[in-house]
This record gives structure tokens, sequence and C-alpha cells, in this order.
């Protein structure tokens, strides 16, 4: 997934017996808050703008006048153009979500739940700016090899998740290994959806928007469905 920034969701109580899962981590603080919203709304003004302009032809500073900011601002929080659609919030979202599975789960269960629930209906309006972002990586090269950062980063955040469910290292062989697998799969899957689910030339409407959703999900289905197993071919 897209390069991650630092945000956090209270985990639910767990049982005594499982000490990684018993600490409950306290949410943003209203500092942390105001970077979200001010980070957000410079997102959802690039994304307004690409839809309308297209991405080579959208400059930073039209981006942060959009967005009523100043174009330091916007570089404070995006050190390059590329981050604005590269970086969000979800992947700590997502390491939430791993450690409040069932430790006995494989990682791609768990990584698919964490997934999914980014794509269903109770994540609003959300949904339908991560189908966009993930539909302009797949269409600008630029994006598409600045992900290499930001899958990286992701994987380090998840592995992290995944280690300290498992009682492993976050640098166990295994857990690296597994972290690669499960990420390669989702970002496959999720290319091949856009390829053969392109986004409606006009304004997304609801019913588009979870018909693109409930594609995505299918084929991230179908990804790790083919790794747990074995990738018979």
């Amino acid at each position: 997934m897209p390069k991650a920034t630092t945000t956090s969701q209270p985990s639910q109580p767990s049982q005594p017996s499982q000490p990684s899962q018993t600490e409950r981590r306290p949410g943003p603080g209203l500092r942390e808050r105001k970077k979200i919203k001010t980070r957000q709304a410079i997102r959802r003004a690039a994304l307004r703008l690409f839809a309308e302009q297209g991405y080579d032809a959208t400059p930073v500073d039209r981006i942060a006048a959009a967005a009523d900011v100043s174009t330091s601002t916007v570089f404070r929080y995006f050190p390059a153009k590329e981050d604005i659609v590269l970086t969000d919030e979800y992947d700590a979202l997502m390491a939430e979500a791993i450690r409040e599975r069932p430790g006995d789960e494989s990682p791609a269960a768990s990584l698919r739940h964490a997934v999914v629930g980014l794509l269903g209906p109770a994540a609003g309006a959300e949904r339908e700016e991560l189908l966009a972002r993930l539909a302009l990586v797949r269409q600008v090269p630029a994006l598409r090899a600045r992900m290499s950062g930001g899958l990286a980063d992701s994987g380090t955040l998840l592995g992290e998740a995944l280690a300290e469910r498992s009682g492993r290292a976050p640098d166990d062989f295994e857990v690296r290994v597994a972290v690669g697998a499960v990420l390669g799969a989702l970002r496959e899957a999720v290319f091949h959806c856009l390829d053969h689910h392109r986004p409606p030339a006009t304004t997304a409407s609801t019913a588009n928007t979870a018909t693109r959703a409930d594609a995505m999900t299918t084929a991230i289905d179908r990804a790790l469905d083919l790794l747990s197993r074995g990738i018979p071919l």
C-alpha cells in the first residue's frame, strides 16, 4: 500500500496471557489531529485538481492555493509531489487491525481482514479517495517508481505487527518473507483489478465506487488464496 504516516486507533482489550496485546494505544493528541487534518486537506485538494487537470499538469503551488496553505506547508507535509498520493495513515491502522486478530490466524488472512476494511462501505468517502489514489499510482510512472520505497516502509510497520503478535523478532527471516510475499500479492491484485476495472470518466457515483471496491476485494481474495495454496500454477 502507499506509504504511511503515523496515527493509530485504540485496540480492543485482550487476555492477560497475551502481553503484546494488553496495552491500549492512545489515539493521536490535539496537535497530531491538526496535522492529520491539514495533511488530508492538501491531499483532497490535490486529488481534485489531478482529476480535473491531470497529475503532470498540476503544480504544487496550485495545490497549495486550492488547500488554502502555503507552498512551503505542502512540502513540510509532503517532501515531494508524489508523496501527496503515496502517503497516508492507513498502514498504522492496518497494523493495529493485525494486532487485534487471533494469534493463530495466518498472516495472509490477518492482512486480508485489515485491507478489506479499508474497502468496505464503513470506510465512507475515504474509500473513494483510496481508489482514486491507487488508480493514479497505476497510471503515472513517477508514482509507480516511488511506490517501492513506500512498500518498504509498509513492510516494516506490518512486519512489526506480525512479529509482535507471533512472538518473533521483526527482522526474523520468516516474518520478512511472509510480509514481502503478501505485499507483493496485494500490489499485483490491485494493479490487475485497476487494469480490468478502470474508473469511469464521469464523476464516480456511490454505485461505481461499490462496484470497484468489490472487484478489488475479490482480486485480493484470489491473490491471498493463491498464496495460501502454495502458488499452484
